[in-house]
């Protein structure tokens, strides 16, 4: 009588692997987005360098998850047999579930530098970067992921005992935005602004390359969002549809006030419908849809303002604006979740402002105390800030050996 429930449990397991695998496809999608929203923003001497970083980038990030990362989150190492990997061994789901698990899981670890990727874009060294992915994916940013997801060092059981309830992240306004935004301010900072982007009191204003590419970027960053969302279940018994309408309303609350706030800027229109999805991330389950919208509207406007006043009226030459979009947007998105996830404003229940909003500050300055050890650290080792003539002449040459259009660049007699 007991093989029916071996052969439904192992059926169970393979729906999951689908499930997630998908998922974990379309968060990977995502870094595609990612370089396309950095191509259409960064000038032409950039742009080969934007694609490389986000790949490169990814592949570090990976691995160093892999080797050291996912178990200072989890607990897990994968130095076992491959039999023991695909549910052999205690820790190891049936069906390589627990496998395809980590790629989900991955793929977010990498977005962290992706989104620091865009914030110091034009002036930073490739290799330094590269030093501080590993250091960030493979150290900084598991350690707060365990605190919150895996529950690690019990800071959620004094959430709970203190505030009534854990502090609630559902797909990672904080975990990853909130954290990866604060972490490119620290990065942002310790670069400096590029090149003729200040002239004293003035902002000189550098125009992005190519709208239609910073539209695509956007256009895939929505796309995979969903599954960023959605697939936050991890199993297909707990995925459910109020987080896909969550994510839909937000991100439409986010390019309808971007658009109004931004007076038609297309980069404010693209990039508010990103404003929408990180915000709507940690209480896509539990708020109502019209709170979701809401939540959304607001960090369009916070990311529209706060971009605005960041790179003008502060001089913090945040290339991609990523600082507002993922660091503030992330933030207003975890506060958020104790506001519109709570029952008297139509939502879910099961969260606390408190737990909320001491979560999503500590998150925060987590995020920026990581990103200034880090990056002090490379910029005192390696050197972070690129040279004035390499600068001038432009990542992909001098880096990378090559332009964006080098058939152009031969017939011109421009290489």
């Amino acid at each position: 009588m007991q093989q029916p429930t071996l052969t439904l449990d192992a059926l169970a397991n393979s729906a999951d692997v689908l499930f997630l695998l998908m998922g974990a496809i379309l968060v990977f999608a995502m870094h595609g987005g990612f370089a396309f929203l950095e191509v259409g923003t960064v000038r032409h001497k950039n742009q080969v360098n934007a694609l490389v970083k986000i790949m490169v980038d990814f592949a570090i990030s990976t691995v160093a998850y892999f080797l050291i990362g996912y178990s200072i989150a989890y607990g897990i190492t994968f130095f076992v047999n491959a039999e023991a990997l695909s549910g052999g061994a205690k820790g190891f789901d049936g069906q390589g579930l627990s496998l395809v698990k980590f790629f989900f899981l991955a793929t977010f670890a990498a977005a962290v530098p992706a989104i620091v990727s865009g914030g110091i874009a034009e002036r930073a060294r490739f290799l330094p970067q590269c030093a501080a992915t590993a250091l960030i994916v493979g150290l900084a940013y598991p350690f707060f992921e365990g605190l919150v997801w895996n529950k690690n060092y019990g800071l959620q059981e004094l959430f709970k005992l203190r505030f009534g309830e854990e502090f609630h992240d559902f797909a990672g306004s904080i975990v990853v935005h909130a954290v990866g935004g604060w972490i490119a301010l620290a990065a942002i900072r310790q670069l400096g602004a590029r090149s003729g982007r200040y002239k004293g009191t003035r902002s000189a204003a550098i125009p992005p390359s190519s709208i239609p590419w910073l539209a695509m970027g956007s256009w895939l960053l929505c796309i995979g969002w969903f599954g960023f969302n959605v697939m936050s279940a991890q199993t297909l018994k707990t995925a459910t549809g109020l987080v896909a309408l969550n994510s839909l309303m937000a991100m439409c609350g986010g390019i309808l006030a971007a658009l109004i706030a931004g007076d038609n800027d297309p980069g404010f229109v693209h990039n508010g419908a990103l404003a929408g999805l990180v915000a709507v991330c940690a209480g896509s389950d539990v708020f109502h849809p019209i709170g979701a919208f809401l939540v959304g509207g607001i960090a369009g406007v916070i990311f529209v303002m706060m971009f605005q006043k960041v790179t003008n009226d502060w001089q913090i030459d945040d290339v991609l604006g990523v600082w507002p979009l993922h660091g503030l947007c992330g933030l207003w998105g975890g506060i958020a979740c104790g506001i519109f996830g709570l029952k008297s404003l139509g939502g879910m229940g099961g969260v606390s402002f408190g737990a909320q909003l001491i979560g999503s500050l500590g998150g925060a300055a987590f995020g920026f105390c990581a990103g200034y050890i880090v990056y002090r650290s490379v910029d005192a080792l390696f050197g972070f800030r690129m040279s004035q003539e390499d600068e001038a002449m432009g990542a992909d040459l001098a880096i990378h050996k090559i332009s964006a259009t080098p058939e152009d660049d031969i017939r011109t007699g421009r290489l």
